[in-house]
């Protein structure tokens, strides 16, 4: 890793303007999601994270079931930015969807009555680091994304499309590919709003 992790921190963004050249052999990608899947932190090591890859024509289909869903229910006028909107997520390399595995969490639930409440929150944390994870180290590789949310809208289309299980919960989906524009500059709240420090 040739930057230190600040940089590294810094250097990650939101970027929407995505294109296909390939960065890096999908094999490497896939270790890039494969190690993160691995050695993300879960409560009580429970491992419920699951993760779907799309590349190609199923990459294509994840954004043609968002387009026809959203027709459903956004107004006539709004549909054209709409398109051109969810347009630009279909123009990198693949998407990763992140879901978290229901069953798992209930199952710990029924193990641990006395933190149940708690499952589903840390089943949440850890998804955002997993999600946090494999965006930063594709960033590192130069390679943009960016992290949408079109969950609850799409997840049953999405379930029959990829024929996965009923109990995966879809969390968020990560279109990525080669950067073809930076990212806006980002602003900052002060610090001092932000962080107390005592002792």
């Amino acid at each position: 890793m040739d930057k230190n992790l600040c940089e590294l921190f810094a250097q990650r963004r939101s970027i929407y303007n995505l294109g296909s050249t390939q960065i890096l052999p999908e094999e490497k990608i896939m270790d890039i999601i494969t190690n993160a899947l691995k050695f993300c932190p879960s409560a009580f090591n429970s491992q419920s994270a699951r993760l779907v890859v799309l590349y190609g024509e199923y990459y294509q289909k994840l954004w043609d079931i968002v387009l026809t869903e959203l027709s459903k229910i956004v107004p006539e006028d709004k549909m054209g930015q709409t398109i051109t909107k969810i347009k630009t997520f279909t123009t990198g390399l693949g998407t990763i969807l992140f879901f978290e595995d229901a069953d798992t969490v209930k199952s710990l639930q029924e193990k641990f009555p006395l933190y149940s409440e708690n499952f589903p929150k840390w089943s949440l944390q850890s998804s955002g680091m997993l999600q946090y994870m494999i965006w930063l180290a594709l960033s590192e590789q130069n390679i943009g994304a960016s992290l949408q949310h079109y969950n609850p809208l799409i997840d049953e289309e999405v379930k029959m499309a990829f024929d996965l299980p009923e109990h995966w919960q879809l969390l968020a989906q990560m279109p990525f590919g080669s950067i073809e524009l930076p990212a806006d500059e980002k602003s900052f709240l002060p610090i001092e709003e932000r962080l107390k420090i005592f002792g």
